[in-house]
Protein backbone atom coordinates (compact mmCIF):
# COMPACT_ATOMS: atom_id res chain seq x y z
CA UNK A 1 0.00 0.00 0.00
CA UNK A 2 2.80 2.41 1.06
CA UNK A 3 4.38 1.39 -2.56
CA UNK A 4 1.55 2.31 -4.12
CA UNK A 5 1.30 5.83 -2.62
CA UNK A 6 4.60 6.62 -3.54
CA UNK A 7 4.90 5.31 -7.05
CA UNK A 8 1.38 8.05 -7.43
CA UNK A 9 3.00 10.35 -5.37
CA UNK A 10 5.82 9.94 -8.09
CA UNK A 11 4.03 9.88 -11.37
CA UNK A 12 2.01 13.04 -10.02
CA UNK A 13 5.46 15.07 -9.42
CA UNK A 14 6.70 13.87 -13.07
CA UNK A 15 3.55 15.11 -14.77
CA UNK A 16 3.37 18.01 -12.94
CA UNK A 17 6.81 19.18 -13.76
CA UNK A 18 6.59 18.63 -17.42
CA UNK A 19 3.64 20.60 -18.26
CA UNK A 20 4.97 23.70 -20.03
CA UNK A 21 3.00 26.75 -20.20
CA UNK A 22 2.47 27.73 -23.54
CA UNK A 23 3.07 31.34 -23.41
CA UNK A 24 2.60 32.28 -26.98
CA UNK A 25 -0.88 30.81 -27.09
CA UNK A 26 -2.19 32.17 -23.80
CA UNK A 27 -4.83 34.92 -24.32
CA UNK A 28 -3.89 38.69 -25.12
CA UNK A 29 -6.97 39.60 -22.77
CA UNK A 30 -7.77 37.90 -19.32
CA UNK A 31 -11.93 37.26 -18.70
CA UNK A 32 -11.90 41.23 -17.49
CA UNK A 33 -10.45 42.37 -20.57
CA UNK A 34 -7.16 43.15 -19.21
CA UNK A 35 -4.25 43.33 -21.21
CA UNK A 36 -1.46 40.50 -20.64
CA UNK A 37 2.01 40.96 -21.25
CA UNK A 38 4.49 37.66 -21.56
CA UNK A 39 8.23 38.87 -19.80
CA UNK A 40 11.12 37.51 -21.71
CA UNK A 41 13.41 39.93 -20.30
CA UNK A 42 13.49 41.35 -17.37
CA UNK A 43 14.11 44.98 -16.39
CA UNK A 44 17.86 45.76 -16.09
CA UNK A 45 19.71 42.98 -17.65
CA UNK A 46 21.68 43.05 -20.76
CA UNK A 47 21.26 39.41 -21.81
CA UNK A 48 18.95 38.84 -24.46
CA UNK A 49 16.15 36.16 -24.12
CA UNK A 50 13.25 35.23 -26.12
CA UNK A 51 10.44 32.40 -25.84
CA UNK A 52 11.02 29.67 -27.97
CA UNK A 53 7.50 28.37 -29.24
CA UNK A 54 8.57 24.98 -30.03
CA UNK A 55 10.18 24.04 -26.77
CA UNK A 56 8.06 26.24 -24.94
CA UNK A 57 11.17 27.56 -22.96
CA UNK A 58 12.71 30.75 -22.51
CA UNK A 59 16.24 30.47 -24.17
CA UNK A 60 19.27 33.09 -24.63
CA UNK A 61 19.26 34.30 -28.18
CA UNK A 62 22.67 33.66 -29.31
CA UNK A 63 24.90 34.68 -32.84
CA UNK A 64 27.70 32.53 -33.55
CA UNK A 65 27.17 30.25 -30.49
CA UNK A 66 27.64 33.21 -28.05
CA UNK A 67 24.97 34.91 -26.13
CA UNK A 68 23.61 38.30 -27.49
CA UNK A 69 23.81 40.67 -25.23
CA UNK A 70 22.64 44.37 -25.54
CA UNK A 71 26.00 46.46 -25.83
CA UNK A 72 24.73 49.68 -24.58
CA UNK A 73 22.81 49.93 -21.23
CA UNK A 74 20.73 47.33 -20.27
CA UNK A 75 17.02 47.40 -21.05
CA UNK A 76 15.21 50.01 -19.17
CA UNK A 77 12.29 48.18 -18.15
CA UNK A 78 10.43 44.51 -18.74
CA UNK A 79 10.64 43.18 -22.13
CA UNK A 80 8.63 40.84 -23.68
CA UNK A 81 5.08 40.09 -25.92
CA UNK A 82 1.63 40.27 -26.01
CA UNK A 83 0.19 36.50 -26.10
CA UNK A 84 -1.44 35.87 -29.35
CA UNK A 85 -0.77 38.25 -31.64
CA UNK A 86 1.13 37.66 -34.48
CA UNK A 87 3.02 40.79 -36.53
CA UNK A 88 5.16 38.64 -39.00
CA UNK A 89 5.24 35.95 -41.80
CA UNK A 90 8.17 34.85 -38.68
CA UNK A 91 5.28 34.48 -35.68
CA UNK A 92 6.79 37.16 -34.11
CA UNK A 93 4.61 38.26 -31.31
CA UNK A 94 3.78 42.33 -30.93
CA UNK A 95 6.77 43.26 -28.57
CA UNK A 96 6.26 44.88 -24.95
CA UNK A 97 8.28 46.81 -22.95
CA UNK A 98 6.31 47.18 -19.64
CA UNK A 99 7.73 49.80 -17.23
CA UNK A 100 7.54 48.37 -13.45
CA UNK A 101 9.97 46.86 -11.19
CA UNK A 102 12.15 43.83 -12.69
CA UNK A 103 10.07 40.66 -13.35
CA UNK A 104 11.74 37.56 -14.50
CA UNK A 105 11.22 35.99 -17.60
CA UNK A 106 7.68 33.96 -17.68
CA UNK A 107 5.92 36.22 -15.59
CA UNK A 108 2.62 36.99 -16.89
CA UNK A 109 1.73 40.76 -16.04
CA UNK A 110 -1.47 42.63 -16.42
CA UNK A 111 -1.04 45.54 -18.33
CA UNK A 112 -2.19 49.40 -19.03
CA UNK A 113 -0.94 50.37 -22.27
CA UNK A 114 0.47 53.45 -22.65
CA UNK A 115 0.43 53.66 -26.62
CA UNK A 116 2.88 52.82 -28.77
CA UNK A 117 6.27 53.51 -29.85
CA UNK A 118 7.32 53.76 -33.91
CA UNK A 119 10.73 52.50 -35.06
CA UNK A 120 12.13 52.00 -38.48
CA UNK A 121 14.50 48.64 -38.29
CA UNK A 122 16.32 48.25 -41.80
CA UNK A 123 13.27 49.88 -43.95
CA UNK A 124 10.38 48.35 -41.71
CA UNK A 125 8.08 49.56 -39.39
CA UNK A 126 8.32 47.98 -35.85
CA UNK A 127 5.86 48.95 -32.83
CA UNK A 128 6.81 48.36 -29.33
CA UNK A 129 3.67 48.82 -26.96
CA UNK A 130 4.77 50.85 -23.73
CA UNK A 131 2.70 49.89 -20.70
CA UNK A 132 2.43 50.15 -17.04
CA UNK A 133 0.78 47.27 -14.68
CA UNK A 134 -2.93 47.52 -14.08
CA UNK A 135 -2.41 47.83 -10.61
CA UNK A 136 -1.44 51.14 -9.69
CA UNK A 137 0.39 49.30 -6.41
CA UNK A 138 3.11 47.78 -8.95
CA UNK A 139 3.50 51.11 -11.22
CA UNK A 140 6.67 53.27 -10.79
CA UNK A 141 4.96 55.00 -12.75
CA UNK A 142 2.18 56.87 -12.54
CA UNK A 143 0.14 57.04 -15.31
CA UNK A 144 -2.38 55.69 -17.76
CA UNK A 145 -2.39 57.50 -21.04
CA UNK A 146 0.71 58.84 -23.23
CA UNK A 147 -0.47 62.30 -22.18
CA UNK A 148 0.02 61.73 -19.00
CA UNK A 149 3.44 59.86 -19.00
CA UNK A 150 4.87 62.86 -21.64
CA UNK A 151 3.57 65.69 -19.44
CA UNK A 152 4.90 64.29 -16.36
CA UNK A 153 8.13 61.94 -16.90
CA UNK A 154 9.37 63.74 -20.56
CA UNK A 155 12.81 62.41 -20.22
CA UNK A 156 11.36 58.99 -19.14
CA UNK A 157 9.91 59.08 -22.68
CA UNK A 158 13.52 60.47 -24.18
CA UNK A 159 15.82 57.99 -22.54
CA UNK A 160 13.08 55.10 -23.88
CA UNK A 161 13.10 56.57 -27.68
CA UNK A 162 17.02 57.03 -27.11
CA UNK A 163 17.80 53.56 -25.92
CA UNK A 164 15.60 51.61 -28.86
CA UNK A 165 17.47 53.55 -31.16
CA UNK A 166 20.59 53.08 -29.63
CA UNK A 167 20.76 49.80 -28.18
CA UNK A 168 21.52 47.45 -31.48
CA UNK A 169 24.75 47.58 -33.20
CA UNK A 170 23.38 45.53 -36.06
CA UNK A 171 20.42 47.02 -37.04
CA UNK A 172 19.71 50.54 -38.17
CA UNK A 173 17.11 51.98 -36.03
CA UNK A 174 15.41 55.35 -36.38
CA UNK A 175 12.69 56.50 -34.08
CA UNK A 176 9.45 57.51 -36.63
CA UNK A 177 6.39 58.34 -33.68
CA UNK A 178 4.99 57.88 -30.55
CA UNK A 179 1.54 57.26 -31.16
CA UNK A 180 -1.10 57.21 -28.37
CA UNK A 181 -3.08 54.42 -26.04
CA UNK A 182 -6.54 54.64 -28.64
CA UNK A 183 -3.82 53.80 -31.19
CA UNK A 184 -2.15 51.07 -29.40
CA UNK A 185 -5.63 49.45 -28.82
CA UNK A 186 -6.36 49.37 -32.66
CA UNK A 187 -2.85 48.06 -33.37
CA UNK A 188 -3.04 45.53 -30.25
CA UNK A 189 -6.73 44.26 -31.90
CA UNK A 190 -4.94 44.38 -35.61
CA UNK A 191 -2.02 41.68 -34.93
CA UNK A 192 -4.81 39.42 -32.64
CA UNK A 193 -4.60 35.89 -33.91
CA UNK A 194 -8.12 34.96 -34.63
Amino acid sequence: MMHLRYTILLVSILLFTSCKTDYANLPTYTGTRQLQAVIEVPAGNSKQVKYDRGTQEFVSVKSAGREQKVEFLPYPGNYGFIPSTEIDKNGDSLPILVMSERAEAGTVMEVVALGIMQLETNGEIKPVVIAVPARPSERTIDATTLATFSRKYPAAQTILKEWFVNSSQTDDTKFVAWRNERFADKEILRWMKL
